[in-house]
């Protein structure tokens, strides 16, 4: 691994730490439903263009009763950005350097009513440094309660913070959670935010916020409609939705290109993909 810096530090160390408070919590609920599932991790290293050590990450995976299948991923990289991809990355337009860290979640569930949910916060240099991420709640069959505990709980976390936070950054993920072929959005929505560079302290302090409320929250709702009984239609539908979630993460999701374009582990990036869909 590349030598580190205190910031690079702390924003890694943040990341693996939600790791592991995420995934016990996960097996926890594998653990109420009568499954002794648990995380499968792999390693990887990432080889820079550039010959110099390009850093890596863990893979972590689990596929149970509650969880028909969860990816839950944490990496360090850094190096060059290769040909024109880095003019599209903000600040590496003039330089290809690049360093990144960061926690990319998506988790799949066995019964429809239960919704599936994408989180992924991170911490990227170049010439610039920033902060970004965010959670969206992506449900078959569509629960009120669950969508508002859903947001009510992101927009206490941005209002801690800043007041214009929450209806930016909601804002912000309904533009980028939508699915211009099928003109329909990917889910329920949440927050998306990216470029947040005001402060380190403060930006990663609103981050690990965005994680610890996606912890509060998510558990909640699982539990609250893992037990559900449904339908070989609710079954349809779930198969369905997920044929547009697939359609989303490779045609327009950012970091699937950026793990992609720089070198990371593909069966890490593409964890994202469900385990059954279907297309009517």
């Amino acid at each position: 691994m590349f030598q580190l810096d205190d910031q690079q530090t702390q924003a890694r160390s943040w990341f693996e730490h939600l790791r592991d408070l995420i995934c016990a919590e996960f097996e926890a609920i594998e653990r109420e439903a009568g499954s002794d599932a648990t995380f499968d991790y792999l390693a990887w290293d990432r080889a820079d263009p550039s010959g110099d050590p390009g850093g890596g990450g863990v893979r972590g995976v689990m596929k149970g009763r509650v969880f028909e299948k969860v990816g839950v991923n944490v990496s360090t990289v850094g190096g060059t950005f290769e040909g024109e991809f880095g003019r599209t990355i903000h600040g590496a337009g003039e330089d290809p350097r690049f360093f990144a860290t960061g926690i990319s979640l998506v988790a799949h569930m066995a019964n429809p009513h239960v919704p599936a949910v994408h989180m992924n916060t991170r911490f990227l240099r170049t010439t610039k440094q920033w902060f970004g991420g965010g959670a969206d709640l992506n449900p078959p069959l569509p629960v009120a309660e669950d969508t508002a505990d859903f947001h009510a709980t992101l927009r206490a976390a941005c209002e801690r913070h800043d007041a214009g936070y929450y209806p930016r950054f909601k804002e912000w993920a309904d533009e980028y959670f939508y699915i211009p072929h099928r003109k329909v959005h990917r889910g329920v929505g949440g927050i998306f935010y990216d470029h947040l560079e005001s402060d380190f302290a403060r930006d990663l302090a609103f981050t690990k916020d965005v994680g610890r409320a996606f912890l509060d929250t998510y558990p909640r709702i699982v539990r609250r409609r893992m037990n559900d009984a449904f339908t070989a239609d609710d079954l349809a539908e779930q198969r369905r939705w997920r044929g547009r979630y697939a359609e989303f993460n490779l045609v327009y999701d950012r970091g699937t290109l950026f793990g992609l374009k720089t070198g990371g582990n593909i069966d890490a990036i593409l964890m994202s993909l469900p385990p059954v869909a279907n297309w009517d």
